[in-house]
């Protein structure tokens, strides 16, 4: 499948980062506390799985955790797996 291309939203108030992909809403949720952001669920609906979307969400989430020097708890199963397998530039951000 091909990759989509997506804006990343971050919705501080709702404590995520969603992109809208016709009518359907991907997103990753967080819990913020002090100095540290439990990045601890990732959902994307199945129409749009394995295209790179939750890819986005992950990258827009560790970006602002290092750009507001936070330290990340990878609750969300793909994100301490698969993702940070890919993407070992972001583990040193990490509490694991």
């Amino acid at each position: 499948m091909a990759t989509v291309k997506v804006q990343v939203l971050h919705d501080k108030a709702g404590s995520r980062f969603c992109v809208t992909l016709e009518g359907y809403e991907a997103c990753l949720m967080y819990r913020l506390t002090g100095k540290e952001i439990d990045l601890y669920h990732t959902y994307v609906p199945e129409i749009f799985r394995g295209r790179g979307v939750a890819e986005k969400l992950c990258q827009a989430a560790f970006e602002y955790a290092k750009a507001q020097q936070l330290t990340v708890t990878p609750s969300c199963s793909y994100i301490s797996g698969a993702y940070l397998k890919r993407h070992p530039e972001y583990q040193a951000l990490t509490s694991r």
